[in-house]
């Protein structure tokens, strides 16, 4: 059966989980009319430069390493907070690229990464009950009835915050930050007092050698940009469908719609309804989607989700990003993953790692406990190998900031340390040591892989 015709309004008529209830509904059309215009914080061609670095992901060429805030919060936004943020995130990539052989494409959760799904439309406190915090953009996490209620106008806070984050972060990526050689100091400068220390060091000394071997042979990063700038996206949750639809606009050279409020959306787990509004929007815009995929979601229904989403099979246009928890990739993601390829369709293949793994500690925090964290992804590997599929990539909820939200690591992180440093406005973010460690852990795993394709005899594929 035919879908009906798309336009940036059609979700309007299909029924939606997770929306506010703002209760001035004039000021919220206003603001959304100045949304619609002002200027497009990311562009078309972005976008499809980002799908096609996907599509090599999806063929198994690159990995995608994605990773940022739980929800950007409005009272951490300053230059240093974005600095370390990135600073973190190239580390991520480098040992990626250099240690796991793979050329890395750099998606943030971040400028756009506002809104928060919740479990419950309210929360309960001393048997006081208030609508529950659902990011800056929505609401304040302030448990008061004026700071708990939906107001438009911090859309057009979150517009300018995220313009101003992304001014900052295209500087870093094209102004020289991001150069390579600078990758000592991004090793060393940040962790020379962790106990994963040598770690870095070693990686760092081989990466300046190759540097180093480079020009001597001519190979200098002022003549070679690629050396000394990175392309780097942005992405978020497409919740807030106002919004994205006030920034959905057409491109100029091909007349095709594009939510330019961030190159890359998902979808989330609680709002991929089959019929419902998310799905209703997201089918219609042609940059790059995620879809989150828990336990709850069936072979079948993926399917017709994937259909929806990609009716073209569009190399780059559909990420599935996994989601189960640890003690439940086992039974889960095969049977997606042999459904989606029994149809032939080339997708990315992503771990979130976060979702599926949080607790609440003995102390009443909530945590993710490092172990868990890296059994999923270890798991999610060996699925999709077992499959005869590539695991594309990683998301990650985590920080630039020294934070102590998640238990474990390489200073293992106690239940009692956690009330030291706790500052996430909503779920627990690994912190910069935790995020670099997951990058050697998924650098080994991915060097495994090209190790055993290597060792592949000719007539394995026959």
């Amino acid at each position: 059966m035919s879908e009906q015709r798309w336009s940036p309004d059609s979700w309007r008529a299909k029924p939606i989980e997770q929306a506010p209830a703002y209760p001035d509904a004039a000021a919220l059309a206003e603001v959304e009319r100045t949304l619609a215009g002002f200027p497009p914080l990311v562009f078309a061609g972005e976008a499809r430069k980002l799908k096609k670095a996907l599509g090599r992901v999806a063929a198994g060429e690159a990995f995608l390493l994605q990773g940022g805030d739980c929800a950007e919060a409005f009272g951490e936004h300053s230059a240093d907070n974005i600095r370390d943020f990135f600073r973190v995130f190239l580390q991520m990539a480098v040992v990626l690229t250099f240690a796991g052989a793979s050329p890395v494409v750099k998606v943030g959760r971040i400028a756009g990464q506002f809104a928060k799904p919740r479990s419950a439309p309210d929360e309960t406190i001393d048997g006081v009950s208030l609508p529950s915090y659902r990011g800056d953009i929505v609401n304040d996490i302030a448990f008061t009835p004026q700071a708990r209620r939906p107001d438009p106008v911090r859309q057009l806070d979150a517009y300018r915050q995220s313009a101003a984050t992304l001014n900052l972060l295209r500087a870093f990526a094209g102004g020289g930050y991001a150069n390579l050689e600078n990758a000592h100091r991004w090793m060393l400068g940040f962790v020379k007092d962790s106990p994963q220390s040598g770690r870095y060091a070693e990686l760092a000394g081989r990466i300046t050698e190759t540097l180093a071997f480079m020009r001597a042979i001519g190979l200098d990063p002022e003549a070679h940009p690629e050396m000394r700038q990175t392309d780097f996206y942005t992405s978020h949750e497409a919740l807030l469908l106002g919004y994205e639809q006030a920034f959905t606009r057409i491109d100029s050279t091909t007349g095709d719609p594009y939510a330019t409020s961030g190159h890359m959306l998902w979808i989330g787990d609680r709002t991929r309804q089959i019929g419902g509004a998310h799905v209703e929007f997201a089918r219609g815009v042609k940059n790059p989607i995620g879809l989150k995929c828990g336990p709850s979601l069936k072979p079948d229904d993926l399917l017709r989700l994937v259909d929806l989403l990609d009716p073209a099979a569009e190399p780059g246009r559909l990420t599935l990003i996994a989601r189960f928890g640890a003690d439940k990739v086992g039974d889960h993601l095969p049977a997606l993953a042999r459904a989606v390829k029994a149809a032939g369709r080339k997708v990315v293949w992503s771990c979130d790692p976060m979702h599926g793994n949080t607790v609440k500690s003995p102390s009443g925090y909530k945590t993710r406990p490092y172990e868990r964290i890296v059994s999923e992804i270890r798991r999610f590997f060996e699925a999709l190998k077992a499959e005869g599929l590539h695991a594309g990539g990683i998301h990650l909820e985590m920080t630039g900031k020294n934070v102590t939200e998640c238990t474990g690591g390489a200073r293992a992180i106690s239940d009692t340390d956690l009330r030291d440093r706790y500052h996430t406005y909503c779920d627990p973010r690994l912190n910069a040591e935790q995020a670099i460690e997951v990058s050697f852990l998924v650098a080994e795993l991915l060097k495994a892989d090209r190790g055993a394709l290597t060792r592949a005899p000719a007539n394995a594929a026959e």
